[in-house]
């Protein structure tokens, strides 16, 4: 199982037959970021703004044998409810074993339901920038409730690179003890990282 982290809050998940790509943003959507060229077998999208619903950017593929489970929570992009920027949706897939998390742009709080059901993840993808959703501070204690393996922020400012009314990622990284650093936007799952913060990183240029 192979973990991309295309920018913003899109990753492209890999398994051994198929793909799945989340979040994908519109072309110039989101400062610092290329336009998006990919391909996958499935696309998922937390909420209909432009920066994670550019499902077009995508060329969809004809699925072999639906590799991947996907289970839907409804939560919020808000902490009123969906009263300023409306629903969001967690995304639940599982495929190979392994139990993988999006949260999408969550705004809230996650419910004693929520926190169930999203126990035993080996992989969380939590946003940490702020402003549009949960800040870092917010994530740590998701974190905290869930316990994954693997967590990887998303949705944060760095350098170019996002919203700059958005946080830095080093917000959130500095209240854990164990945080992986790659050199490279990939990450293969293994059962060798445990209770790791995991930050992957944008290439600035293309080889």
């Amino acid at each position: 199982m192979i973990i991309q982290w295309l920018g913003h809050a899109c990753f492209k998940i890999t398994g051994n037959d198929e793909a799945v790509i989340i979040d994908p943003y519109e072309d110039g959507s989101v400062p610092g970021y290329r336009p998006l060229r990919e391909q996958a077998n499935m696309v998922l999208c937390s909420h209909n703004h432009h920066d994670h619903n550019a499902v077009g950017c995508v060329r969809l593929l004809p699925q072999i044998r639906g590799e991947f489970e996907v289970e839907k929570l409804e939560s919020y992009h808000d902490d009123c409810l969906g009263e300023k920027r409306g629903p969001n949706t967690i995304h639940l897939l599982t495929a190979e074993g392994y139990r993988i998390a999006h949260l999408g742009d969550l705004g809230c709080s996650l419910t004693g339901e929520q926190i169930g059901m999203l126990q035993d993840l080996d992989v969380l993808m939590i946003p940490v920038g702020g402003h549009f959703t949960i800040d870092a501070r917010q994530a740590a204690r998701i974190v905290s409730q869930l316990r994954p393996r693997i967590t990887i922020p998303m949705h944060y400012r760095e350098g170019a690179l996002g919203y700059e009314v958005l946080s830095e990622v080093g917000e959130f990284t500095r209240q854990f003890d164990k945080v992986l650093w790659l050199t490279t936007d990939t990450l293969e799952l293994s059962d060798e990282l445990q209770d790791e913060i995991v930050v992957l990183d944008y290439p600035q240029t293309l080889n």
